[in-house]
């Protein structure tokens, strides 16, 4: 390996985080992309290596930022249905 080449962040740890934590398949996207960093840097590929480097990056907010968004997406249809459930028996 060359010890010259330019450190470039692989967000593997994010990417890991935001697939147990957020939502599975957009982590799963990141953990691709974190996990081909090293290996685009280690062949000489900086210019790819900074472009996976991005891609997974991005997928991870994408990932941490849809979770909640479900989660709260699930609360209003499911606390609506309730709250239907709740007005149309009271009559």
């Amino acid at each position: 390996m060359n010890t010259n080449s330019p450190v470039v962040p692989n967000n593997l740890v994010w990417a890991i985080l935001t697939t147990l934590f957020c939502c599975l398949p957009l982590g799963i996207v990141s953990i691709v992309f974190a996990s081909k960093v090293d290996g685009l840097r280690a062949a000489g590929d900086i210019a790819g290596a900074w472009e996976a480097s991005r891609k997974a990056k991005t997928w991870a907010i994408w990932s941490a930022l849809s979770g909640p968004v479900l989660i709260l997406i699930w609360f209003m249809f499911f606390g609506g249905l309730a709250m239907l459930g709740a007005i149309s028996g009271a009559h």
